[in-house]
């Protein structure tokens, strides 16, 4: 009887012993697993960024169409206006994290819809009657220097004046004023600002830190083009492919100081004006160039007209625009 109590035990014993060493053998199994799949996960995320070569030339053809309602003495005044451009970068220098490249306008074409007719000027036009298109035309193939971090923030802007030298000597007739509106205009659309505005809207959306799909990460951006507004985004990696990343952003934009006034078209001018943003990026996964952007923008607000002799009393313009970006690689 003590006998096979004592077999009893000892079979119970070595039961429990294989039962616990296969538990344990299972946690051990578990936690591998859990190992690799966190290596796994790991070893997925991505570091985006631009990789750009020197001596390499990059290109991009940026198309804006832009749409602005303003209430002007209780009348509605709709403008279209459209802004083509193609650009080259050419990397000249890589100094530890910032590229040193040369730029060029190789085309540049703008439409304006206005209440009074439409109007057509391009830098391919061979016409000196047609003044505006001619300075155009002067644009052309002038290098400027951009300074340009990995994560893609301009972070200078040099000898762009170059591009807008030299553009009335064939105009001697025009007006100084005449001379000042056309430059005011030009510099507008093609300018350090604008520049700068618009080529962060898809280069600067990088963020330091490895990501995964599915990850976002926020860019505070200062935008100077028109009207000085701060613009906060959220990026997401949404997609990742064998040759690109698809990141999808989110901005919220709003002016940058309500009381400060600029000068436009000789008068002075605040903005008071809140928007959002959106943009669809994708993004070559070797070097980090635009592949393709599509980028919308919708801004509402009022424009205030300080008083001066032009409008005394000053004016408020309530105003709407509409700014639907393409950047592609030509």
């Amino acid at each position: 009887m003590t006998k096979n109590k004592a077999h009893t035990a000892n079979t119970q014993y070595k039961k429990d012993t294989s039962h616990n060493n296969k538990h344990k053998m299972k946690k051990i199994l578990n936690l591998l697993i859990g190992l690799i799949l966190l290596t796994s996960c790991q070893a997925q995320k991505e570091k985006l960024e631009l990789n750009l070569t020197k001596g390499e030339i990059y290109n991009q053809k940026m198309i804006s169409n832009v749409s602005i309602l303003q209430t002007i003495n209780g009348q509605q005044v709709n403008m279209k206006m459209s802004i083509n451009a193609l650009m080259t970068y050419k990397v000249i220098d890589i100094q530890n994290v910032v590229y040193d490249m040369e730029v060029r306008y190789e085309s540049l074409i703008m439409k304006m819809s206005l209440p009074n007719g439409e109007m057509e000027f391009s830098s391919e036009k061979n016409d000196e009657k047609d003044i505006f298109s001619t300075i155009l035309g002067t644009m052309k193939n002038k290098p400027f220097l951009v300074k340009m971090t990995k994560t893609g923030k301009v972070n200078e802007v040099k000898n762009i004046e170059a591009v807008f030298s030299n553009m009335f000597d064939k105009f001697p007739q025009l007006s100084d004023i005449q001379k000042q509106q056309i430059q005011g205009q030009v510099m507008q659309a093609y300018g350090e600002k604008a520049f700068k505005g618009n080529i962060e809207m898809c280069s600067n959306i990088f963020t330091n830190a490895p990501v995964s799909k599915g990850d976002k990460w926020t860019i505070n951006t200062q935008l100077e083009a028109g009207m000085s507004a701060k613009m906060e985004t959220v990026y997401e990696l949404k997609e990742i492919t064998d040759n690109y990343y698809q990141i999808f952003g989110n901005s919220k934009i709003e002016t940058a100081d309500k009381d400060a006034y600029i000068e436009s078209n000789g008068m002075p001018l605040k903005y008071d004006m809140t928007g959002t943003m959106t943009s669809d990026i994708k993004i070559d996964k070797k070097t980090g160039w635009t592949i393709n952007a599509m980028i919308n923008q919708s801004i509402n607000g009022t424009a205030y007209v300080k008083d001066n002799p032009q409008i005394p009393g000053g004016m408020a313009i309530p105003m709407t625009m509409n700014n639907e970006m393409t950047i592609t690689e030509k």
